[in-house]
Formats: C-alpha cells, sequence, structure tokens
C-alpha cells in the first residue's frame, strides 16, 4: 500500500476529483481522504512523475518532502480538531491532539510550521476557525452564542474580539457587509 500526500484536497469535491483521476490513471483499491489517497501498489519514478504532474493539472500538489507532509497532515487534523469541537467529540486541546495523531512533539511540529509558513500553528488555528465561524454565520441556523460554543469559544465576547482582531470586523458587520470568505487554502 502507498500512501500519497496530497495538497489543496480540503473538500469532498477534493476526495472525488484525487478519486476520480487515480481511477483514470488505472489505480486500484484507491482509498481517499482530505489530503491524503492509498493506492495499493507501488510507484515507479515515471508513474510518480505522471501521477504529479495530473495532480498539478487538477491543482492539487503530490508531496514528498518530509516536513512539507508534517505541515500538511497538521493542517488537515486542525481542520478536523475544528469540526469536532462543533460535535463535542474532542477531549484534548490542540497540542495534545497534535502530538497524539502525529507522533511528534507539538514543539517540533509548531517550530517547522513557523519556519515554513511564516506563522504559529495558533495562528493557523485561529484563523481556520474564524473561516468556520463565517460559514455558519452564513447559514443563518445559529446565534452568534450558539457558534460560540460550537466553535469552542468561552464567550460570544472571545469570538467577537478575535473575529475582530483576524477580519477587522465584528461578526454582526461580517453578516450586513458582502461575507466574503477566504478559500481554505489560503488560509
Amino acid at each position: 500500500m502507498t500512501e500519497l500526500l496530497i495538497k489543496n484536497m480540503v473538500c469532498q469535491h477534493c476526495k472525488q476529483a484525487v478519486r476520480r483521476l487515480l481511477g483514470e490513471m488505472g489505480f486500484s483499491e484507491i482509498n481517499v481522504e482530505l489530503g491524503k489517497a492509498a493506492i495499493s501498489e507501488a510507484l515507479s519514478d515515471e508513474r510518480r512523475k505522471e501521477l504529479e504532474e495530473a495532480l498539478n493539472e487538477q491543482g492539487f500538489e503530490l508531496l514528498t518532502d518530509p516536513e512539507t507532509q508534517l505541515i500538511e497532515k497538521a493542517k488537515h487534523l486542525i481542520m478536523r480538531h475544528i469540526r469536532e469541537e462543533e460535535g463535542g467529540g474532542h477531549s484534548h486541546n490542540l497540542s495534545e491532539c497534535i502530538e497524539r495523531n502525529l507522533n511528534v512533539s507539538y514543539d517540533t511540529v509548531s517550530r517547522i510550521f513557523s519556519q515554513r509558513e511564516g506563522r504559529t500553528l495558533e495562528k493557523y488555528h485561529i484563523a481556520q476557525k474564524i473561516e468556520r465561524v463565517k460559514e455558519l454565520l452564513q447559514h443563518d441556523q445559529y446565534t452568534l452564542s450558539e457558534i460560540a460554543d460550537m466553535v469552542d469559544y468561552s464567550s460570544v465576547a472571545h469570538l467577537s474580539r478575535q473575529f475582530k482582531s483576524v477580519t477587522g470586523m465584528t461578526p454582526t458587520e461580517y453578516l450586513r457587509g458582502p461575507r466574503e470568505r477566504k478559500d481554505l487554502n489560503n488560509i
């Protein structure tokens, strides 16, 4: 089984596109998750190059550098961690979650992340949380208090302060404006 780590795979449509591409290239026993895919066969250098080119054409990138792979795994873990917070399914803070799932110390991941990305893991986590808050606000299904609870903020005031710090506007101002969101690949 060969595991492939793929950058820019952040939604269900991405998973479908990668699954379709791998199938079209003749790979069998394909298992695709956000940020990664597993195929049943080993890749020759030539076949890996073909796959890299095909993924690039679709806006994806096959990751081969171990540190880049670690960063991408951390990003996907953060997105999953935020979703688990919504369901009340997490019982650990972010650092424990990263250490448990990546089998690398939080300090190591944080150092590599900061060097490569130019910001801390915590700032990335906050940016992802704010994008999730924007998404929930756009649905008009939840109160700000419910959203604060879902995304694991201690209070509406805390959410509002952090929202304004990241976006330059309050959640209410955001709702009244054009409601622009960032692509998850560009956070």
